[in-house]
């Protein structure tokens, strides 16, 4: 792995060229600086911008890489996994529909511990359909076995993307790594980033040695063999184990990157916490809109924070705890459903994660921007407005309240 050179960086802090792009086309410069051996795609909505921006640095020599443009999005993440198997530093990028017929090979990916890096722009999931965002997508793959990291902003897209390569390929994890953003909202919106220089990002990433190779034909292995119950079970264990060192593996290279460019990265991101007594719990790029009202609230004399999840896999349970431990009640801001389920999924995350920990404000669950119905500030307002009032959530019969939704 790399080691930066605080000398060469200025104390550690690396100001990038500022540029006006959206979140799409600067995961793509990400890749190029990256260099990946391998990028095998199939063109969805609202992921298209990703790879078409990528193709151009391939063709224009920018780049040496062997882009590969399959017949579907299952097959695009199954060349992804053969290259990998192979050694090479591999990457991939989807959307919704796309993501779900990446559904069986998702767990071979993970199963096999291969280091994939996908760029996921959420989208809603049909029917009815829809293109726009919400994290039905993304929640949908919780329990296949990657890492999850979620970006608000085309700056923290762009970021992500360079820090996912350095998580995957750690000899202590060598997981796949799942970098999220927002669909239409990041991946399409212009907004002032920079873009390190080439040289500070081959630095950081540093060169991938592969521990094992199926070219290596001087010492063969085996990749998705047959496995039942002789094995199956340890070599779970081993899955779930390597998630688990991936904690203080993003930990340390999110520090490491704040280093580099003094945008430091943890699980949690908290909001004006210190004395809250009222807190919500957001992902994505609604995080910007709540800052807003929290510190209008703060104006006020209202004693709101907020916390944003980047790291939604391994979930931040025991540092979640911590941060909510004196807030008397917390909204969990939910921009998906499960049908039949006792709750939304990050609602379901953050009560297990209270509860087992003994610490149970109360908690509230709210249901927001399904098929890219844009929240408000009024909307998050009405939220903090019935956690000072200790307003149960949800109507009759409904744990849950649906914010910005028609009668």
């Amino acid at each position: 792995m790399a080691t930066l050179t605080k000398e060469r960086y200025k104390l550690g802090k690396f100001s990038g060229t500022p540029v006006a792009l959206d979140g799409a086309t600067l995961v793509a410069h990400a890749m190029r600086q990256v260099r990946p051996d391998v990028v095998a795609a199939y063109p969805i909505t609202p992921q298209t911008v990703i790879t078409e921006a990528f193709s151009e640095f391939v063709a224009n020599g920018e780049v040496d890489t062997e882009f590969i443009q399959t017949e579907s999005e299952h097959a695009a993440l199954s060349a992804c996994i053969g290259a990998a198997a192979a050694g090479g530093r591999t990457q991939t990028a989807t959307s919704g529909p796309g993501l779900a017929l990446m559904w069986e090979v998702m767990y071979v990916a993970s199963g096999s511990r291969l280091p994939i890096v996908m760029h996921l722009c959420a989208r809603a999931l049909s029917a009815p359909i829809n293109i726009l965002c919400d994290h039905s997508d993304v929640m949908g793959i919780r329990d296949a076995g990657w890492i999850i990291l979620l970006a608000e902003t085309a700056q923290e897209a762009y970021d992500n993307a360079i820090q996912a390569v350095r998580i995957a390929e750690h000899p202590d994890v060598m997981l796949p790594v799942a970098s999220v953003m927002d669909g239409f909202t990041t991946t399409h919106g212009v907004d002032r980033s920079e873009i390190l220089p080439n040289e500070a990002v081959a630095e950081f990433v540093g060169v991938y040695r592969a521990p094992y190779s199926i070219l290596d034909v001087a010492h063969p292995v085996t990749v998705g063999p047959l496995d039942f119950h002789d094995y199956y079970f340890e070599h779970k264990r081993q899955q779930l184990e390597a998630m688990e060192r991936a904690r203080e593996v993003i930990r340390r290279v999110g520090q490491e990157y704040g280093e580099l460019t003094g945008r430091h990265y943890a699980a949690l991101e908290p909001y004006r916490m210190e004395d809250a007594e009222v807190a919500t719990l957001v992902i994505g790029s609604a995080a910007g809109t709540m800052r807003v009202v929290v510190d209008d609230l703060r104006r006020q004399g209202v004693r709101a924070g907020m916390v944003k999840l980047r790291c939604f896999r391994p979930f931040p349970g025991e540092e979640l705890a911590d941060l909510l431990s004196g807030v008397h009640a917390v909204g969990i801001l939910d921009r998906s459903v499960s049908p039949g389920a006792a709750s939304p999924p990050l609602f379901s995350e953050v009560s297990s994660a209270l509860h087992q920990r003994g610490h149970a404000p109360q908690m509230h669950s709210y249901v927001y921007g399904l098929g890219g119905r844009t929240p408000g500030p009024a909307q998050f307002r009405q939220v903090y407005e019935e956690l000072q009032a200790g307003k149960r959530a949800g109507a009759e019969g409904s744990l849950s309240t649906y914010l910005g939704l028609r009668e």
